[in-house]
Protein backbone atom coordinates (compact mmCIF):
# COMPACT_ATOMS: atom_id res chain seq x y z
CA UNK A 1 0.00 0.00 0.00
CA UNK A 2 1.09 3.29 -0.83
CA UNK A 3 0.69 6.41 1.48
CA UNK A 4 1.52 10.00 0.53
CA UNK A 5 2.00 12.74 2.80
CA UNK A 6 0.13 16.18 1.79
CA UNK A 7 0.60 15.15 -2.42
CA UNK A 8 3.91 14.38 -2.04
CA UNK A 9 4.91 11.62 -4.15
CA UNK A 10 1.78 11.07 -6.00
CA UNK A 11 2.15 11.03 -9.93
CA UNK A 12 0.03 12.73 -11.86
CA UNK A 13 -2.63 10.25 -13.64
CA UNK A 14 -5.87 11.28 -15.72
CA UNK A 15 -7.04 7.81 -15.52
CA UNK A 16 -7.63 7.98 -11.49
CA UNK A 17 -10.90 7.26 -9.99
CA UNK A 18 -10.76 8.96 -6.62
CA UNK A 19 -12.81 10.10 -3.15
CA UNK A 20 -12.35 12.90 -0.72
CA UNK A 21 -13.67 12.67 3.47
CA UNK A 22 -12.45 12.24 6.76
CA UNK A 23 -13.68 8.73 6.90
CA UNK A 24 -13.99 8.23 10.82
CA UNK A 25 -14.80 4.91 11.69
CA UNK A 26 -14.74 3.68 8.23
CA UNK A 27 -18.17 2.17 9.14
CA UNK A 28 -20.94 0.02 6.23
CA UNK A 29 -21.50 3.67 4.68
CA UNK A 30 -17.51 4.21 4.18
CA UNK A 31 -17.44 0.74 2.67
CA UNK A 32 -19.96 1.13 0.38
CA UNK A 33 -18.15 4.08 -0.91
CA UNK A 34 -15.03 2.00 -0.81
CA UNK A 35 -16.57 -0.67 -2.59
CA UNK A 36 -18.06 1.26 -5.14
CA UNK A 37 -14.38 2.88 -5.64
CA UNK A 38 -13.00 -1.04 -6.62
CA UNK A 39 -15.76 -1.27 -8.61
CA UNK A 40 -15.35 1.61 -11.06
CA UNK A 41 -11.04 0.91 -10.87
CA UNK A 42 -11.33 -2.71 -11.43
CA UNK A 43 -14.54 -1.97 -14.56
CA UNK A 44 -12.41 0.69 -15.87
CA UNK A 45 -8.84 0.18 -15.42
CA UNK A 46 -8.89 3.18 -13.65
CA UNK A 47 -6.33 3.95 -10.69
CA UNK A 48 -8.79 3.91 -7.33
CA UNK A 49 -6.84 6.84 -4.47
CA UNK A 50 -8.50 7.73 -0.98
CA UNK A 51 -7.76 11.67 -0.34
CA UNK A 52 -8.32 12.01 3.65
CA UNK A 53 -7.11 14.24 6.16
CA UNK A 54 -4.97 13.98 9.32
CA UNK A 55 -5.49 16.03 12.35
CA UNK A 56 -9.45 15.74 11.56
CA UNK A 57 -11.07 18.97 10.58
CA UNK A 58 -12.86 19.54 13.28
CA UNK A 59 -9.68 19.09 15.97
CA UNK A 60 -7.92 21.38 13.49
CA UNK A 61 -11.21 24.35 13.83
CA UNK A 62 -12.48 23.50 17.42
CA UNK A 63 -13.16 26.35 19.48
CA UNK A 64 -11.30 26.30 22.83
CA UNK A 65 -14.06 26.77 24.80
CA UNK A 66 -15.24 23.48 22.99
CA UNK A 67 -15.24 20.07 24.31
CA UNK A 68 -12.43 17.85 23.32
CA UNK A 69 -13.45 16.20 20.11
CA UNK A 70 -13.81 11.91 20.42
CA UNK A 71 -13.25 10.02 17.14
CA UNK A 72 -13.85 7.01 16.39
CA UNK A 73 -10.48 6.16 14.55
CA UNK A 74 -6.86 7.48 14.24
CA UNK A 75 -4.92 8.09 11.35
CA UNK A 76 -3.30 4.63 11.62
CA UNK A 77 -6.56 2.97 12.26
CA UNK A 78 -7.94 4.38 9.44
CA UNK A 79 -5.21 3.17 7.03
CA UNK A 80 -5.27 -0.18 8.50
CA UNK A 81 -9.33 -0.43 7.42
CA UNK A 82 -8.47 0.81 3.94
CA UNK A 83 -5.65 -1.59 3.50
CA UNK A 84 -8.27 -5.01 4.85
CA UNK A 85 -11.10 -3.57 2.40
CA UNK A 86 -8.57 -3.50 -1.10
CA UNK A 87 -7.20 0.15 -0.94
CA UNK A 88 -3.82 0.13 -2.49
CA UNK A 89 -3.35 4.15 -2.51
CA UNK A 90 -4.01 6.60 -0.24
CA UNK A 91 -3.80 10.79 -0.26
CA UNK A 92 -3.04 12.23 3.50
CA UNK A 93 -3.99 15.63 3.63
CA UNK A 94 -1.92 17.66 6.49
CA UNK A 95 -5.01 19.51 7.28
CA UNK A 96 -3.88 22.96 8.98
CA UNK A 97 -5.45 25.68 9.46
CA UNK A 98 -3.79 27.32 6.63
CA UNK A 99 -5.32 24.68 4.34
CA UNK A 100 -8.52 25.30 5.70
CA UNK A 101 -8.44 28.19 4.38
CA UNK A 102 -8.49 26.55 0.65
CA UNK A 103 -11.61 27.89 -1.28
CA UNK A 104 -13.20 24.68 -2.95
CA UNK A 105 -12.84 25.75 -6.83
CA UNK A 106 -9.03 25.80 -5.75
CA UNK A 107 -8.72 22.21 -4.09
CA UNK A 108 -10.90 20.20 -6.50
CA UNK A 109 -8.94 22.14 -9.54
CA UNK A 110 -5.31 22.78 -8.16
CA UNK A 111 -5.14 19.99 -5.93
CA UNK A 112 -7.32 17.13 -6.69
CA UNK A 113 -7.15 17.71 -10.73
CA UNK A 114 -3.99 19.18 -10.80
CA UNK A 115 -1.81 17.45 -8.34
CA UNK A 116 -3.86 13.62 -8.77
CA UNK A 117 -5.60 13.35 -12.13
CA UNK A 118 -9.13 12.58 -11.91
CA UNK A 119 -11.63 10.51 -14.51
CA UNK A 120 -14.33 10.10 -12.24
CA UNK A 121 -15.13 11.54 -8.39
CA UNK A 122 -17.25 9.92 -6.25
CA UNK A 123 -18.93 11.44 -2.92
CA UNK A 124 -21.25 10.92 -0.35
CA UNK A 125 -24.60 12.14 0.37
CA UNK A 126 -23.69 14.77 2.55
CA UNK A 127 -20.35 16.03 1.04
CA UNK A 128 -19.32 19.36 1.69
CA UNK A 129 -15.44 20.71 0.90
CA UNK A 130 -13.19 23.91 1.01
CA UNK A 131 -12.93 26.62 3.14
CA UNK A 132 -16.35 26.94 4.96
CA UNK A 133 -17.08 23.70 3.51
CA UNK A 134 -18.80 25.94 0.77
CA UNK A 135 -17.91 23.48 -1.92
CA UNK A 136 -21.02 21.68 -3.41
CA UNK A 137 -22.72 19.97 -5.78
CA UNK A 138 -23.46 22.88 -8.01
CA UNK A 139 -19.75 23.80 -7.73
CA UNK A 140 -18.52 19.98 -8.84
CA UNK A 141 -20.98 19.70 -11.84
CA UNK A 142 -19.46 23.04 -13.28
CA UNK A 143 -15.84 22.00 -12.41
CA UNK A 144 -16.20 18.68 -13.80
CA UNK A 145 -17.93 20.00 -16.95
CA UNK A 146 -14.99 22.27 -17.29
CA UNK A 147 -12.08 19.99 -16.53
CA UNK A 148 -13.82 17.00 -18.03
CA UNK A 149 -14.69 14.65 -15.33
CA UNK A 150 -17.53 12.31 -13.85
CA UNK A 151 -19.09 12.72 -10.65
CA UNK A 152 -21.04 9.95 -9.08
CA UNK A 153 -23.11 11.01 -5.85
CA UNK A 154 -23.81 7.82 -3.20
CA UNK A 155 -27.32 7.52 -1.46
CA UNK A 156 -26.77 7.46 2.12
CA UNK A 157 -26.43 3.64 3.46
CA UNK A 158 -30.10 2.93 5.28
CA UNK A 159 -30.45 -0.06 7.60
CA UNK A 160 -33.31 -0.85 9.72
CA UNK A 161 -34.55 3.09 8.94
CA UNK A 162 -31.26 4.18 10.60
CA UNK A 163 -29.15 6.60 8.36
CA UNK A 164 -25.46 4.54 9.45
CA UNK A 165 -23.06 7.92 10.02
CA UNK A 166 -19.97 8.27 12.36
CA UNK A 167 -21.97 10.54 14.56
CA UNK A 168 -24.65 7.56 15.26
CA UNK A 169 -21.83 5.44 16.12
CA UNK A 170 -20.32 7.62 18.62
CA UNK A 171 -23.27 7.86 20.73
CA UNK A 172 -23.99 4.34 20.23
CA UNK A 173 -20.47 3.87 21.83
CA UNK A 174 -20.94 6.46 24.50
CA UNK A 175 -23.92 4.54 26.16
CA UNK A 176 -22.56 1.14 26.15
CA UNK A 177 -23.90 -0.39 23.26
CA UNK A 178 -21.07 -2.07 21.66
CA UNK A 179 -23.42 -4.31 19.73
CA UNK A 180 -25.02 -2.08 17.87
CA UNK A 181 -22.18 0.07 17.66
CA UNK A 182 -20.18 -2.94 15.67
CA UNK A 183 -23.30 -3.50 13.69
CA UNK A 184 -23.12 0.06 11.99
CA UNK A 185 -19.09 -0.16 11.75
CA UNK A 186 -19.65 -4.06 10.13
CA UNK A 187 -16.51 -4.89 12.55
CA UNK A 188 -15.60 -4.96 15.86
CA UNK A 189 -14.99 -1.96 17.51
CA UNK A 190 -10.84 -1.39 17.49
CA UNK A 191 -8.86 0.39 20.79
CA UNK A 192 -5.34 0.06 19.96
CA UNK A 193 -2.76 0.67 22.37
CA UNK A 194 0.59 -0.24 24.16
CA UNK A 195 0.67 -2.73 26.91
CA UNK A 196 2.27 -0.69 30.08
CA UNK A 197 3.30 -1.79 33.37
CA UNK A 198 0.46 -0.84 35.95
CA UNK A 199 0.92 -1.25 39.86
CA UNK A 200 0.49 -4.39 39.72
CA UNK A 201 -3.03 -5.00 41.99
CA UNK A 202 -4.38 -7.46 39.18
CA UNK A 203 -1.34 -9.84 39.57
CA UNK A 204 -1.64 -9.69 43.53
CA UNK A 205 -5.21 -10.77 43.28
CA UNK A 206 -4.88 -13.31 41.15
CA UNK A 207 -6.61 -11.68 38.04
CA UNK A 208 -2.95 -10.23 36.03
CA UNK A 209 -4.43 -7.22 33.87
CA UNK A 210 -2.76 -5.48 30.64
CA UNK A 211 -2.89 -2.02 31.44
CA UNK A 212 -3.54 -0.31 27.49
CA UNK A 213 -1.91 3.08 26.83
CA UNK A 214 -3.74 5.05 24.43
CA UNK A 215 -1.80 6.79 21.31
CA UNK A 216 -4.15 9.42 20.59
CA UNK A 217 -6.16 11.23 23.56
CA UNK A 218 -8.91 12.30 20.67
CA UNK A 219 -9.74 8.18 20.38
CA UNK A 220 -13.24 7.50 21.85
CA UNK A 221 -13.68 4.29 24.35
CA UNK A 222 -16.55 2.93 24.61
CA UNK A 223 -18.71 3.58 27.69
CA UNK A 224 -17.50 3.15 31.48
CA UNK A 225 -18.36 -1.22 31.99
CA UNK A 226 -17.11 -3.96 31.55
CA UNK A 227 -17.05 -6.18 28.15
CA UNK A 228 -15.80 -9.22 26.22
CA UNK A 229 -12.69 -8.41 24.22
CA UNK A 230 -10.46 -10.15 21.61
CA UNK A 231 -7.25 -9.76 20.89
CA UNK A 232 -4.17 -11.12 18.61
CA UNK A 233 -1.14 -11.65 20.36
CA UNK A 234 1.90 -13.09 18.80
CA UNK A 235 -0.51 -15.03 16.20
CA UNK A 236 -2.97 -16.48 18.81
CA UNK A 237 -6.46 -14.89 19.06
CA UNK A 238 -7.26 -14.65 23.11
CA UNK A 239 -10.61 -13.40 24.38
CA UNK A 240 -10.74 -11.39 28.20
CA UNK A 241 -12.81 -9.12 29.60
CA UNK A 242 -11.79 -5.11 30.01
CA UNK A 243 -12.83 -2.62 32.16
CA UNK A 244 -13.10 0.67 31.28
CA UNK A 245 -13.35 3.69 33.60
CA UNK A 246 -11.79 5.52 36.46
CA UNK A 247 -11.18 2.21 38.78
CA UNK A 248 -13.69 3.55 41.25
CA UNK A 249 -12.83 0.76 43.68
CA UNK A 250 -8.99 1.49 43.94
CA UNK A 251 -8.92 5.34 42.58
CA UNK A 252 -10.16 9.01 42.64
CA UNK A 253 -9.25 9.04 39.06
CA UNK A 254 -11.69 11.57 36.42
CA UNK A 255 -10.35 9.99 33.55
CA UNK A 256 -11.06 6.58 31.93
CA UNK A 257 -8.42 3.94 31.46
CA UNK A 258 -8.43 0.46 29.84
CA UNK A 259 -7.49 -2.70 31.44
CA UNK A 260 -7.84 -6.01 29.98
CA UNK A 261 -7.91 -9.40 32.05
CA UNK A 262 -6.97 -12.10 29.02
CA UNK A 263 -8.16 -15.53 29.45
CA UNK A 264 -5.41 -18.67 29.36
CA UNK A 265 -2.61 -15.92 28.84
CA UNK A 266 0.45 -17.18 30.41
CA UNK A 267 3.21 -14.78 28.26
CA UNK A 268 4.88 -11.50 29.10
CA UNK A 269 2.82 -8.75 26.84
CA UNK A 270 4.28 -5.53 28.24
CA UNK A 271 5.35 -3.30 25.73
CA UNK A 272 3.40 -5.02 22.79
CA UNK A 273 1.28 -3.03 20.65
CA UNK A 274 -2.10 -4.60 20.79
CA UNK A 275 -5.91 -4.07 18.98
CA UNK A 276 -8.14 -4.57 21.25
CA UNK A 277 -11.77 -5.85 19.68
CA UNK A 278 -14.84 -5.26 21.64
CA UNK A 279 -17.36 -7.51 21.27
CA UNK A 280 -20.01 -7.33 23.70
CA UNK A 281 -20.88 -5.37 27.02
CA UNK A 282 -21.11 -7.16 30.67
CA UNK A 283 -21.92 -4.75 32.98
CA UNK A 284 -21.71 -1.21 34.55
CA UNK A 285 -18.18 -0.65 36.09
CA UNK A 286 -18.80 -0.40 40.32
CA UNK A 287 -17.17 0.42 43.27
CA UNK A 288 -16.94 -2.16 45.65
CA UNK A 289 -16.73 -2.91 49.37
CA UNK A 290 -14.22 -5.31 49.54
CA UNK A 291 -11.35 -7.10 47.32
CA UNK A 292 -13.35 -9.99 48.04
CA UNK A 293 -16.69 -8.61 46.66
CA UNK A 294 -14.32 -7.58 43.68
CA UNK A 295 -12.69 -11.16 42.84
CA UNK A 296 -16.21 -12.50 43.18
CA UNK A 297 -17.70 -10.23 40.51
CA UNK A 298 -14.76 -10.74 38.02
CA UNK A 299 -15.28 -14.74 38.26
CA UNK A 300 -19.24 -13.73 37.68
CA UNK A 301 -18.01 -11.58 35.05
CA UNK A 302 -15.50 -14.39 33.14
CA UNK A 303 -18.48 -17.12 33.43
CA UNK A 304 -20.34 -14.65 31.70
CA UNK A 305 -17.37 -13.95 29.17
CA UNK A 306 -17.45 -17.24 28.00
CA UNK A 307 -20.87 -18.06 27.76
CA UNK A 308 -20.77 -15.16 24.97
CA UNK A 309 -17.93 -16.82 23.29
CA UNK A 310 -19.59 -20.35 23.78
Amino acid sequence: MKVYRHFEGIQRNENTVLTVGTFDGVHKGHQKIIQRLLDISNKENLRAVIVTMDPHPQITLQKKDKPPISLLTNINERIDAFRQFGINEVVVITFSYEFSQTPAEEFIRDYLYGKIGVKKMLVGYDHLFGKNRSGDSDLLGTLSKELNFEVERLDALVEQEIIISSTKIRNALTECNIELANDMLGYEYIVQGKVIRGDGRGKSIGVPTANIMLPDRHKLLPGNGVYLVSSIIEGQKYFGVSNVGTRPTFTNDTLPTVEVHFFELDKQIYDLDLNIAFMKYIRPEKKFGSIDDLISQINLDKIKALSLIN
